[in-house]
C-alpha cells in the first residue's frame, strides 16, 4: 500500500493583484495570473510590482503564484519573453504556465514550468513527452472523462491538473483557429473574439433554415463540485477554476465553495493533505448558483453520454442564468407571484425566457408577501421559469471584506534564571524562540497569572496568526508590557524563519533523447517561431505546418474548430443512431450574417470539426 501523502491544490484565477489576494483569503492554495504580456487573456495583464506584492502575500500561507506565459511567441518576441521571465522569477513567482516549446530553449532562470491546457494534453503519450521535457505539472484538456484522466495520471509521475469549474471553450484548447481566421484575433495570442458565443442559424445544404438565432456552439459552464472525490481517485491533484476575466465577487464565492468541498474530502482521508497552510473564516455561505453561470454541465467527466441525460450547450442564451427560483404562478399588470417560496428582496435581478424565446430580465422594485412588484410590465406569463441573476443581499455581503485567513500557532512560556522565554510553533512547521531579561527577580504570586498571561499572548491582531494553544510553565508575575514585547519580537522572528525556510520548485531537465509521439504537426499544433520548430525536429518530428498566425497557411479546407462536443448529438440527431440520424439532414451549416460555416462530423472519433 502506498502511504505517501498526496497534496491537493485548489487553483484560483486572478485578473489582478487584488482579486488574487482575495482568492488566497477565501481558501485558494495557488493563484494563476497574467504577466504584463504573453498571457492567453490579453485583457488581464499585470506589472511586476503587482505580482511581487501578490507573491509576498501568498507565500505567508505557503500558497503559490503561477504566471501565465501561454501564448504563441513570434521570433521577434523571444528576447522580450526571456527578459520578462527573469523579472517574474525575481518577483517570487513559483511557476510559469506555458504553451510554446521555444521557452524550453531560452536562457531562463530555474523556474518550474507547467504545461498549459493550450498544449492539448489528451493522451498518455503526450503527457509522458511533456514530463520528459521537464514540465512539473500538466494541465489536462477539459474534455477528458475520468477514465482518460486516470490513464494519463498513471502514465506520469508529476501532478496532473484539471479544470473543475467555469466557462468551457467549445474547441479543444489550443486548437481553435476560427477567431484568427475570421477576425484576425488569435485565441492563441490572448485575443479570442468568442465567436462560439454568437447566435447562428442552422441550415441545410440548400440554405433552408432548420433553427434560427440559436447559440449552437455556446456551452454551459462546467461544474464538477459533486465529482471531486472521483477526480481525486482518478489521480487529479490540482483543481483549477476557470475565470481570469471574472470579477472579485465571482472568485470569492467559487473559491470558498470549492475550499469547503475539498476540505471535507481531505479531512476524511489520511493520505491527502492540503497544499497550503492556514484556514479561512467566511462571512457568507458560498453558493455556486449565485455567481455567473450559463447553467451547469458535467461535460465529459462521466463519458460522452452523460448518465443524467442533460445537455452540454446553452443554446438559448450565452448570458448568466443564475439561480433557478421557480415558475410564474400568476401575472397581474406589473405584479407577479411564483409557485415556490423563493427568497426575493427589493433590488434583486430576475430573468426568464419570454414568449418569443428571447432571454429577458427585470429588477424587483418591491416585495409584499408573495407578490413581486416590477418597475415596469414585462412579457412574462404563468409557467415561465424564473432565475435570480442578481442577489442584492448576497452581492452586498461579497462587496465588503468577506473572509480572513489565519495561521494557527502554539505558544510555550517559561522562565530560565532571570529571563522570560517564549517559543512559538506554527502549523507551517516553523519555530522561533526568544527571551527577555527581567530587571528584578521573579515574584511569586498568590493568585494565578496563567489566564492573564494567555490573554496577553493571544492578542495577535494585525498579524496573520491566531493562537491555538498556550502552555505556561510556572506561575510568576510578568508585566503585561514585557509579555507584549516578547510576543511581538517572537512573532517577528517566526516570520523571518518562515521566509528563510521557503523553497520554490526548480525546473526539471529536458530529456533531449525522448521522441515526440507523432512525426507530423498541423497548423493547430501552433509552431510560430524557429526555436519551437527546431525543438520539435530534434525530438523526431519530420513535417511541421506553421501556425496560421504566421500567415503562410491557407484557411481553406482547414478545421477552424476541433471539438469533442457534437452539435448533432446535442440536438438528438447522432449519425450513429439509425433512427435519430434522420432528425436532421446529413449536411449542415452554421450561418451568422455573411459567414457560413460547414459542420463535419468525425463519427469514428466521435468529434466535430468546423470549416469555412
Amino acid at each position: 500500500m502506498n502511504n505517501k501523502k498526496r497534496y491537493i491544490e485548489l487553483l484560483a484565477p486572478a485578473k489582478n493583484e487584488m482579486i488574487g489576494i482575495e482568492a488566497i483569503r477565501h481558501g485558494a492554495d495557488a493563484v494563476y495570473i497574467g504577466a504584463s504580456a504573453f498571457g492567453a487573456r490579453s485583457q488581464a495583464g499585470n506589472d511586476i510590482d503587482s505580482i511581487k506584492r501578490l507573491t509576498d502575500f501568498a507565500h505567508q500561507f505557503d500558497a503559490r503564484i503561477y504566471c501565465t506565459v501561454n501564448t504563441l511567441v513570434y521570433d521577434n518576441e523571444l528576447k522580450a519573453v526571456e527578459a520578462m521571465i527573469h523579472e517574474l522569477y525575481g518577483s517570487g513567482v513559483d511557476a510559469l504556465i506555458v504553451q510554446d516549446m521555444s521557452l524550453l530553449r531560452l536562457d531562463l532562470p530555474p523556474i518550474a514550468l507547467h504545461a498549459s491546457t493550450q498544449c492539448d494534453i489528451r493522451t498518455p503519450e503526450k503527457a509522458q513527452f511533456l514530463e520528459h521535457m521537464g514540465f512539473a505539472q500538466l494541465v489536462l484538456a477539459r474534455e477528458l472523462s475520468l477514465d482518460e484522466v486516470e490513464a494519463i495520471g498513471q502514465s506520469v509521475s508529476i501532478p496532473v491538473e484539471t479544470f473543475c469549474h467555469g466557462a468551457l471553450c467549445v474547441s479543444y484548447s489550443g486548437r481553435c483557429q476560427i477567431s484568427q481566421a475570421l477576425r484576425h484575433r488569435s485565441a492563441n495570442r490572448g485575443e479570442c473574439a468568442q465567436l462560439c458565443r454568437l447566435s447562428y442559424d442552422l441550415e441545410d445544404i440548400d440554405g433552408n433554415k432548420l433553427l434560427t438565432s440559436k447559440h449552437l456552439l455556446s456551452l454551459r459552464d462546467f461544474n464538477a463540485s459533486d465529482r471531486l472525490q472521483q477526480m481525486i481517485n482518478a489521480g487529479v491533484s490540482s483543481f483549477k477554476i476557470e475565470g481570469r476575466l471574472k470579477d472579485v465577487d465571482y472568485v470569492k464565492n467559487v473559491v470558498a465553495y470549492y475550499r469547503q468541498a475539498l476540505d471535507s474530502i481531505i479531512s476524511a482521508d489520511d493520505n491527502l493533505e492540503r497544499s497550503s497552510a492556514g484556514s479561512s473564516t467566511l462571512t457568507f455561505s458560498p453558493s455556486l448558483a449565485k455567481s455567473f453561470n450559463r447553467s451547469f454541465t458535467h461535460y465529459f467527466v462521466d463519458g460522452r453520454h452523460p448518465a443524467n441525460g442533460t445537455t452540454m450547450a446553452s443554446i438559448h442564451t450565452p448570458k448568466s442564468q443564475g439561480e433557478y427560483l421557480g415558475k410564474v404562478a400568476s401575472v397581474s399588470g406589473n405584479v407577479i407571484t411564483l409557485d415556490t417560496k423563493a427568497t426575493v428582496v427589493n433590488g434583486d435581478g430576475l430573468s426568464f425566457f419570454n414568449s418569443s424565446g428571447s432571454y429577458d430580465g427585470f429588477r424587483v422594485n418591491k416585495v409584499v408577501g408573495d407578490k413581486l412588484f416590477l418597475k415596469e410590465k414585462v412579457d412574462i406569463k404563468p409557467g415561465d421559469k424564473v432565475y435570480k441573476t442578481f442577489d442584492k443581499a448576497f452581492n452586498g455581503t461579497l462587496s465588503k471584506p468577506s473572509a480572513t485567513r489565519t495561521i494557527a500557532l502554539d505558544f510555550k512560556l517559561w522562565t530560565a534564571g532571570n529571563r522570560v522565554c517564549l517559543k512559538a510553533t506554527d502549523e507551517r512547521g516553523c519555530m522561533a524562540v526568544h527571551s527577555i531579561s527581567l530587571d528584578n527577580e521573579l515574584q511569586a504570586v498568590r493568585q494565578s497569572q496563567v489566564e492573564r498571561q494567555q490573554q496577553v499572548l493571544s492578542k495577535l491582531g494585525g498579524t496573520i496568526y491566531t493562537m491555538r494553544e498556550c502552555v505556561i510553565l510556572g506561575d510568576f508575575f510578568i508585566p503585561a508590557s514585557m509579555l507584549t514585547t516578547l510576543r511581538r519580537e517572537t512573532i517577528n522572528m517566526l516570520e523571518r524563519a518562515h521566509r528563510c525556510s521557503q523553497q520554490r520548485d526548480r525546473r526539471k531537465p529536458e530529456d533531449k533523447s525522448f521522441r515526440f509521439p507523432y512525426t507530423t504537426l498541423a497548423s493547430a499544433d501552433n509552431v510560430a517561431n524557429h526555436i519551437a520548430e527546431s525543438f520539435y525536429h530534434e525530438h523526431g518530428v519530420k513535417e511541421i505546418v506553421p501556425a496560421i498566425e504566421c500567415g503562410s497557411t491557407s484557411i481553406h479546407n482547414l478545421p477552424l474548430m476541433h471539438t469533442r462536443y457534437c452539435l448533432r448529438r446535442e440536438l438528438g440527431a447522432c449519425l450513429k443512431d439509425p433512427v435519430a440520424r434522420h432528425n436532421l439532414p446529413s449536411t449542415l451549416f452554421l450561418r451568422n450574417g455573411k459567414t457560413r460555416l460547414r459542420i463535419k462530423c468525425d463519427c469514428q472519433n466521435c468529434e466535430m470539426k468546423i470549416y469555412l
